[in-house]
């Protein structure tokens, strides 16, 4: 019936137009775009901020310990035993009063005489004998930055003792020191103060009655009892008090005319072997032998070597022991459970009893025997490679082997090996790409694992990694075990540095394995 009134409508072929000719009809919500598997996963990892954080703060560390040494005026094996546990002190900061290399400290009465001494003293350069505290106080080399008001008590003999607390920089409180020289190097040192018109060489002090300690040389003042005293004119010492206006009264060695004396002669017959005793204000003399102030950001830690660059190595130790730990797990125990998890039957039970004997042997006791036997012919980092690897991989080859065992029947898997797949195709190509996201993530997070076993070892002292050259966390850390509460920058540094990575490492394995879970892959929008 409808052909019928179609054909009675004498409509041709060349009455009917398409609306839509040479366009393509489809609904754009329909319209899909692929995407890469690498870019899908990079795409939901960004979305993860948390490991987004954490991998910068992985980078700013790596970086740090590559940087660091880099810009350093210092090198590695650079120590200064004289500043030895040293607090940070920045050229920046210290302006503001932030890393300003001082510390807040109690003294007595006396103890604070001889820390403003040293200042007295280096503005005195002359020995004239008239400065007086006050002056010496805005001076560069003055130690003490502040210093209270004084507490009056009275002690068990009803006598008044003043206390005052201050805040000292521990690099100028060295002082002077007394150095050997040759003549030769005296004459640079005296060359080197007309250049740069620092002060290096200072008197020498007498050692009599009025010096408590003639080897040390920043007893230069008289002094009774650790009192200061000036000599009246009937010869006798009269104690002095602390104040603005104390003038201390010198105890340099002077020639017939009163001139003070700056060098001794010790020993040597000629200009090549002629050997002198001078007394050099120590900050200076670090200048002249350095060619840069002491300004070391992190401090320095117990033997005197700058922090920063102990941290930086110690950074790069466990980071590529880690790192190559996490790489070779990940190859043998991806390899190991594959087979295992794959083939399963009397494979699998064979390969999973040799996992079994080795998975019994503890971890600390391996590593102690290596360090053991193997150290002194391998180096204490190798025989720590083996001591990892030897039982390492037992965590990844078990995961791998729990997925083959969850992916080997699928239909996919099933479909493939139908088709005529040889077992390895299947195994690399269809089975493998499924569990990367746990591997990956077992071998990620095998590096916050591997740095807190390797700096537990060498907290305890299971191997020995505290050279000049080489370092690790955990030798810093187990450095300044005993010394902590008066030094805490030696133990916050490397404990803070610790802790980010460990942390760090931990929220970037779980971004890595959200990111590489095939199950959560999807298109672009």
């Amino acid at each position: 019936m409808a052909k019928e009134v179609f054909d009675s409508m004498n409509l041709s072929r060349e009455s009917f137009t398409f609306v839509h000719e040479g366009e393509r009809i489809t609904d754009k919500i329909f319209e899909d775009k692929p995407v890469s598997y690498m870019k899908d996963a990079w795409r939901r990892f960004c979305k993860n901020k948390a490991s987004v954080a954490a991998a910068v703060i992985i980078i700013c560390i790596v970086l740090y310990a590559f940087v660091v040494p880099m810009v350093s005026p210092l090198n590695s094996r650079f120590m200064d035993s004289y500043y030895s546990k040293k607090a940070p002190r920045s050229e920046l900061l210290r302006p503001i009063g932030i890393l300003d290399g001082g510390v807040d400290r109690a003294f007595s009465e006396k103890g604070l005489v001889r820390a403003v001494g040293i200042g007295v003293g280096a503005v005195d350069w002359e020995g004239k004998g008239t400065v007086s505290v006050a002056e010496s106080l805005d001076s560069k080399y003055q130690p003490m930055m502040s210093i209270s008001d004084p507490v009056e008590k009275l002690n068990a003999k009803k006598e008044v003792t003043r206390s005052y607390t201050g805040h000292i920089d521990v690099y100028l409180e060295v002082g002077f020191m007394y150095q050997s020289v040759s003549q030769k190097e005296y004459e640079r040192i005296r060359a080197f103060e007309q250049e740069s018109g620092l002060h290096v060489l200072y008197p020498l002090v007498e050692d009599n009655q009025w010096n408590v300690d003639a080897t040390d040389a920043n007893n230069w003042f008289k002094t009774k009892k650790n009192t200061p005293v000036r000599i009246n004119e009937n010869g006798k010492a009269v104690a002095m008090d602390y104040g603005p206006d104390l003038v201390l009264e010198d105890n340099y060695k002077r020639d017939a005319e009163g001139n003070p004396i700056y060098y001794e002669f010790t020993g040597g017959g000629n200009l090549e072997t002629a050997q002198y005793k001078v007394r050099v204000l120590y900050y200076n003399y670090y200048v002249y032998k350095n060619g840069f102030e002491p300004y070391y950001l992190f401090g320095t830690d117990s033997q005197g070597y700058d922090l920063a660059l102990r941290l930086a190595g110690g950074i790069k130790l466990s980071l590529l022991v880690a790192v190559c730990v996490s790489i070779i797990n990940f190859t043998i125990g991806a390899l190991y459970g594959a087979v295992e998890g794959y083939y399963g039957s009397w494979v699998d039970m064979l390969m999973d009893r040799i996992s079994e004997v080795l998975g019994g042997m503890p971890f600390i006791v391996v590593a102690t025997l290596f360090q053991i036997h193997f150290a002194n012919q391998v180096g204490p980092v190798v025989s720590l490679l083996f001591a990892f690897v030897l039982t390492g991989w037992l965590g990844t080859a078990y995961r791998v082997r729990t997925q083959f065992y969850r992916f080997k029947n699928q239909e996919y898997v099933l479909a493939a090996r139908t088709l005529g797949a040889r077992d390895r195709r299947i195994i690399w190509r269809h089975i493998f790409p499924n569990s990367l996201g746990t591997i990956i993530t077992s071998s990620a997070l095998v590096i916050p694992g591997v740095i807190s076993s390797e700096s537990m070892l060498s907290f305890l002292g299971i191997i020995k990694l505290g050279s000049a050259g080489v370092t690790s966390l955990g030798t810093l850390l187990a450095d300044s075990s005993s010394i902590w509460t008066n030094y805490p920058h030696l133990m916050i540094c490397p404990a803070i540095v610790l802790s980010l990575l460990m942390i760090c490492f931990n929220l970037f394995g779980n971004g890595l394995r959200d990111a590489f879970n095939p199950s959560l892959r999807g298109v672009e929008d």
